[in-house]
């Protein structure tokens, strides 16, 4: 037998069993220690990173004439009183706040105490949700030229050139719960309740309840009071609705009239109106109207309305672009429910192009084509028919859809989902709010 045809001695077979598992008690692990003293030399700066977009924001603010803001300030140097916090550190707070998609002052308020850019945003100052949510309410005529200045700062560095604005509306669901709403004879009991509580809880303040507190009594009572003036102005706000309900049926066709339903205003909401969303559902909602510059999706109008239609608001909305940007626009974008005859009448006097499309013939036995003019158009009227046939009208038009409800989802994605605030007008400041914080993320994106 050869060397090589001789058998190899193996190792013989060891018995290997596995190892038992490790119980949490014998690990040896690094452990949490939450009690340990550290000491952390920070500064509030290098928190946040050079490029981060907040310090973009507070650098624009400060170019801006915030003198609005300061106006109600009663401490003033030599004089007693306590600082007031900086109206800037509590506006860059509500637009960054805005572009993070918060809405609520509870919420902001804890994230200034949590979160390292809104406490970057605070650098020390003393904010609560009273004094965020009162800062939000109370200064419409400052936000309002503030955004005017924002864009008048846009187009004197050629971002913004209102060559074509394009106009939309987007229903945004209000503050308030479809069963709030009441008929007059519910809304009068209602008010004698709320009236008749508020009268007891005044007389138990010469006896009170050994069990609550002081602030708890006035908690409650106040409450009561405030119900008593939110039923008072819904009750204010019957004929309103009831002269829009009527306005309503006389436009109908005659095959559709009807009776008309007995006006309901709401006791959470008294503004707010029952509207047709989106998806097809009435819910309590208000209109806001958005004008956009086309070529740069900047946000150049904005006002809220508590109708559901769009009729006549073409008009004020393009006045209220040519008083932010000084100059009437070239062409002007609107949806089908913008154009009225005598709104494109209108415009077109003002030296702007209208597009808008042409709604077609009433009845399919008249024999007009959508081009025709009807005998009582204006030349105004005829023109714009007549401009809507060719492609290169066709083809403009479609820039609306792709610019304003564009900019409907931007507002939407900055939280304007649902408002958290009551009354026309504390929902046009947050949409003020939405608009500027948008219009700085376009400066950002374009400079």
């Amino acid at each position: 037998m050869s060397q090589s045809e001789m058998p190899l001695d193996l190792p013989e077979k060891k018995d290997v069993t596995e190892p038992l598992p490790t119980k949490p008690e014998e690990a040896r692990l690094r452990r949490p220690v939450r009690n340990q003293v550290e000491m952390i030399l920070r500064d509030l700066d290098s928190l946040v990173s050079e490029d981060h977009p907040v310090r973009a924001i507070w650098e624009f603010l400060q170019r801006l004439d915030l003198t609005g803001f300061y106006t109600s300030i009663r401490a003033v140097l030599d004089r007693p009183g306590r600082p007031a916090s900086d109206p800037q550190v509590l506006l860059g707070l509500w637009v960054y706040a805005t572009v993070d998609g918060v809405g609520s002052a509870r919420r902001l308020d804890r994230l200034c105490q949590e979160h390292d850019v809104y406490r970057w945003l605070c650098g020390g100052v003393p904010v609560n949700y009273h004094t965020l949510a009162d800062f939000r309410t109370a200064h419409q005529a400052a936000l309002d030229k503030l955004l005017t200045e924002i864009v008048a700062a846009l187009m004197s560095q050629k971002l913004v050139t209102l060559k074509r604005v394009a106009q939309d509306g987007v229903r945004v669901r209000a503050g308030a719960g479809t069963s709030s709403f009441r008929r007059r004879d519910s809304l009068e009991q209602c008010l004698a309740e709320a009236e008749e509580q508020v009268k007891r809880l005044s007389e138990e303040r010469d006896h009170p309840d050994p069990k609550a507190s002081l602030g708890e009594q006035a908690a409650q009572e106040r409450a009561a009071r405030e119900r008593a003036e939110r039923i008072q102005a819904a009750l204010r706000q019957l004929p309103a609705v009831q002269a829009a309900k009527e306005r309503q049926q006389r436009s109908k066709s005659r095959e559709l009239r009807g009776k008309i339903s007995e006006a309901r205003a709401s006791t959470t909401d008294a503004e707010a109106r029952v509207m047709k969303m989106s998806d097809g559902g009435w819910r309590p909602a208000y209109n806001v109207q958005l004008a956009t510059d086309v070529d740069s999706g900047v946000i150049v109008g904005a006002a809220v309305i508590n109708q559901s239609n769009d009729s006549g608001q073409a008009e004020v909305m393009e006045t209220q672009v040519a008083e932010r940007g000084g100059v009437h626009p070239e062409s002007y974008l609107i949806d089908g429910s913008y154009a009225q005859r005598e709104t494109i009448t209108t415009l077109t006097q003002r030296r702007v192009e209208v597009y808008a499309p042409v709604r077609p013939p009433r009845t399919k036995t008249s024999g007009r084509e959508r081009s025709s003019p009807r005998w009582d158009d204006t030349a105004e009227v005829v023109a714009w028919r007549q401009r809507m046939e060719t492609e290169e009208a066709k083809t403009l038009y479609r820039l609306r859809a792709a610019t304003a409800e564009w900019a409907n989802a931007q507002l939407r994605h900055h939280g304007l989902g649902r408002f958290t605030v009551r009354g026309l007008s504390k929902v046009f400041n947050v949409v003020l709010l939405a608009a500027i914080a948008h219009n700085l993320l376009r400066w950002l994106a374009l400079r």
